[in-house]
C-alpha cells in the first residue's frame, strides 16, 4: 500500500489540440516508463483506433509515473466539447489539474467548461501554456486572459495563487519562466508534487470506492476503475456493492490492479487516494459504490451536463440489408446501444413506438457519429436520421440548447462568417482581433443551426477558420432555421451506376457516387444545383446499333465524386433522409424510398401548408 502523502493524482484539462496527450507521452517518457531500445508510437495514450485515426482523444484514460519516489496518477482527458461526460468522469478521481492553454490560440470554450468543473470542484491547478515555440505564440497576452476567466468563474484568491510554467510539449521541455527555455519536464513533475495536494484523509473507516469508468480483460473479465476513498482494498475481499437507487448486493473481489506507465500491475492492497482496477465484480455500473459487506455507506453517483443532441437508430431497411454487416436485426441493435449507454454516462437510449427504431440522446452530432463509427467497425447495419436538438418546456415556453461558438478566421472571412450566420439565428456577442491579420468571433446561436455548418464553415474561410463551440444553456425556441438550400439527386430505380448515364447527371449538380456503384430507388446519388428534388436514371446505357450513327461518340468525362463521410453525410441530410451504415459502405437516402411515395407526402403536406396560411 502506498502511503496517502507519497500520491498525487492529476487530470490534464484543455480545449481540443492544444497537446494534452502529446504532453503526457513525455511525461512517461522521461519518467523512464519506456525501455531506452522500446518503439513508442506517439500519443501513445490514444489506444483506440478510431482516435489515431481523427486525432483526437475520445475516452479519458489513466497512467501512472513515479518521480523522486511519488506515485503521479494522470488522467488524459479528451478535449472535444461532446466528450465532456468522459472529462466529468475523470475529474471525480483526481486532487487538482494541469490546465493546458496554446500560447497563441489561448483560452476557448472547452478551457472554460473544465475550469468551470474544476473550480466547482476545488481543485488545484497547475497552469501549462504550451506551444511557446509558435511563431504566433504571445504567452503574456493569453496569462492574461486565462487570469480574467479564473476571475469571471469566481475563482478565489487561493485558487488564483498558481504556478505557470511555458512548455514545447512535443520537445519535452517546461520552464518557469519564458526567458529561460526549458530543457527537460522536471519543473514540471516539481510544481505537481509541490502545489497538487496529497488525497485528503477521510473520516470514513470502512472501505469505500466510486466506480468511475469500466474496462476489460480477456482473462479476469469486466474491470470496474475508481479511486479508493477510505479504507483498504485486498484480493479475495468480500464487499457491498452499491447500486441505484440504493439497492445492495454482495461480491468479492477476485484480484485487484495498480497502474504503472501504460500497464496494470497486480497490487497485494490498496489504500486512500489510489487509483486502482477490479476483477470479479461482472454486473457493475459507473457510479456504484464498492463498500463494507456489513455496513455499506454510498458515495454520492457521478452525475453529468444534460445531452443535447437527439438522434433515431433503426433497422437497416433498404434493398440492400443484410449483404455487408454481421448484426442486422432490432435485437442486435438494441443490445449494442443499451450496452453502450451502460458504458458512457453521457448517452441515454430510450426505446420509441416502433419496435426496430430507438432514440439515443448525447452531447453532439461528433459524439453520435463515433458511436455509429465504432458500431459498423463491429459489423453491425443501422440507419440513422437528422441529429435533433433536445427541447424541454420552462414556465409552459418551449426552450431549445444555445451554443457558445468561436471562430478564428483571417480578417477578410469576417464578413463571409457574419453573413452565413445571420440565416441560422446566430448572433455575434465579441469581436476581437488576434494579430498576424486573424480576428477571434464569438456567436451565441441555437445548437440546431450549427448542424451541417462546420463544412461550409470550412469552405468560406478556404480552410484557414478555426471553429470551436460549447453548450451554454437554453433560451426559447428561435422559430424556423433553413436547412441546406439545395435539393437531392436520387436514383430512380435499382441497378449499377454507368459512366454513360453519370456524365449527363453530373450537369445538374454534384455527384456523391462514381461509376460501377449498386444503388436503389431512393438512393441519394448527388446534390441538385436548385432546392427541388430531382429523380434521375443512372443505370441507363448507350443502346449500341449495327447502324453507324451522324454524330460522333462523346468522350465520356466524369468529376471526380464527392466524398461524403459519415459525419459529413449526417450534417448534409434533410428531415426526411438518413443515413445507411454498414461495416463497408455509408449511404444516404430517402425515408420513403418510393418515388410515388415521396410524391404523395411532398403533396399532402403542401396541402396542409395552404389550409394552415388560410386559417
Amino acid at each position: 500500500m502506498i502511503p496517502r502523502e507519497n500520491i498525487r493524482n492529476v487530470a490534464i484539462v484543455a480545449h481540443v489540440d492544444h497537446g494534452k496527450t502529446t504532453l503526457v507521452d513525455h511525461l512517461l517518457r522521461q519518467a523512464g516508463t519506456f525501455r531506452s531500445n522500446e518503439h513508442v508510437a506517439e500519443r501513445v495514450m490514444d489506444s483506440n483506433d478510431l482516435e489515431r485515426e481523427k486525432g483526437i482523444t475520445i475516452l479519458a484514460k489513466n497512467t501512472a509515473v513515479s518521480y523522486k519516489g511519488m506515485q503521479i496518477n494522470i488522467i488524459d482527458t479528451p478535449g472535444h466539447a461532446d466528450f465532456g461526460g468522459e472529462v466529468e468522469r475523470g475529474l471525480r478521481l483526481v486532487d487538482g489539474v494541469i490546465l493546458l492553454v496554446d500560447a497563441a490560440e489561448g483560452p476557448l470554450p472547452q478551457t472554460r467548461f473544465v475550469l468551470t468543473k474544476a473550480l466547482a470542484m476545488g481543485l488545484k491547478t497547475v497552469l501549462v501554456i504550451n506551444k511557446i515555440d509558435r511563431q504566433d505564440a504571445r504567452a503574456p497576452e493569453v496569462l492574461d486572459l486565462v487570469y480574467s476567466l479564473y476571475i469571471d468563474l469566481g475563482a478565489d484568491d487561493k485558487q488564483l495563487e498558481m504556478p505557470v510554467l511555458y512548455t514545447v510539449a512535443r520537445q519535452g521541455q517546461a520552464s518557469t519562466s519564458l526567458e529561460v527555455p526549458g530543457k527537460t519536464l522536471e519543473p514540471l513533475y516539481d510544481a505537481i508534487i509541490k502545489h497538487i495536494p496529497p488525497p485528503s484523509a477521510s473520516e470514513e473507516k470502512t472501505p469505500q470506492l466510486l466506480v468511475a469508468n469500466l474496462d476489460y480483460d480477456d482473462y479476469v473479465g469486466r474491470l470496474a476503475v475508481g479511486r479508493v476513498q477510505a479504507g483498504r482494498f485486498t484480493p479475495n475481499m468480500p464487499v457491498s456493492v452499491v447500486r441505484e437507487g440504493g439497492k445492495v448486493e454482495q461480491g468479492k473481489i477476485v484480484k485487484l490492479f495498480g497502474f504503472s506507465g501504460l500497464k496494470r500491475v497486480e497490487i497485494q492492497d490498496a489504500g486512500p487516494g489510489e487509483i486502482v482496477s477490479i476483477a470479479g465484480i461482472e454486473d457493475v455500473s459507473i457510479g456504484d459504490t464498492f463498500g463494507d459487506p456489513e455496513k455499506p455507506v454510498a458515495l454520492p453517483r457521478i452525475t453529468v451536463d444534460e445531452p443535447t443532441m437527439m438522434m433515431i437508430f433503426k433497422v437497416n431497411d433498404g434493398p440492400l440489408a443484410g449483404k455487408e454487416g454481421k448484426f442486422v436485426t432490432s435485437r442486435n441493435l438494441r443490445e449494442r446501444l443499451y450496452r453502450e449507454a451502460y458504458r458512457n454516462v453521457a448517452v441515454r437510449v430510450e426505446d420509441t413506438e416502433t419496435p426496430d427504431a430507438f432514440r439515443v440522446v448525447g452531447r453532439g452530432e461528433l459524439a453520435l457519429a463515433v458511436i455509429i463509427e465504432n458500431m459498423r467497425r463491429e459489423g453491425y447495419e443501422l440507419t440513422a436520421s437528422n441529429p435533433e436538438p433536445i427541447t424541454k418546456h420552462i414556465d409552459g415556453v418551449l426552450h431549445e440548447p444555445m451554443e457558445l461558438v468561436f471562430c478564428d478566421v483571417p480578417e477578410t472571412s469576417v464578413g463571409v462568417v457574419t453573413e452565413r450566420m445571420g440565416p441560422r439565428k446566430g448572433r455575434m456577442s465579441d469581436m476581437a482581433p488576434l494579430g498576424s491579420g486573424r480576428t477571434r468571433l464569438q456567436f451565441r446561436i441555437p445548437a440546431r443551426g450549427l448542424i451541417g455548418f462546420r463544412s461550409e464553415f470550412l469552405t468560406i474561410t478556404r480552410g484557414e477558420g478555426i471553429m470551436s463551440s460549447q453548450f451554454d444553456g437554453f433560451e426559447p425556441w428561435f422559430g424556423y432555421i433553413p436547412k441546406r438550400q439545395n435539393g437531392a439527386i436520387v436514383s430512380d430505380r435499382l441497378g449499377d451506376t454507368v459512366p454513360y448515364a453519370l456524365f449527363s447527371i453530373q450537369e445538374r449538380g454534384y455527384l456523391f457516387v462514381p461509376a460501377g456503384i449498386t444503388v436503389y430507388e431512393g438512393m441519394i446519388i448527388g446534390e441538385h444545383a436548385h432546392p427541388s428534388e430531382l429523380n434521375v436514371n443512372c443505370c441507363r446505357e448507350k443502346k449500341l446499333t449495327n447502324i453507324r450513327a451522324a454524330g460522333r461518340d462523346e468522350n465520356v468525362i466524369l468529376v471526380p465524386p464527392r466524398e461524403m463521410g459519415l459525419e459529413k453525410a449526417l450534417e448534409w441530410i434533410a428531415d426526411d433522409e438518413l443515413v445507411e451504415v454498414t461495416p463497408k459502405s455509408v449511404r444516404m437516402r430517402k425515408k420513403s424510398l418510393a418515388v410515388g411515395e415521396r410524391y404523395r407526402a411532398e403533396r399532402d403536406r403542401k396541402r396542409e401548408e395552404r389550409a394552415a396560411d388560410a386559417e
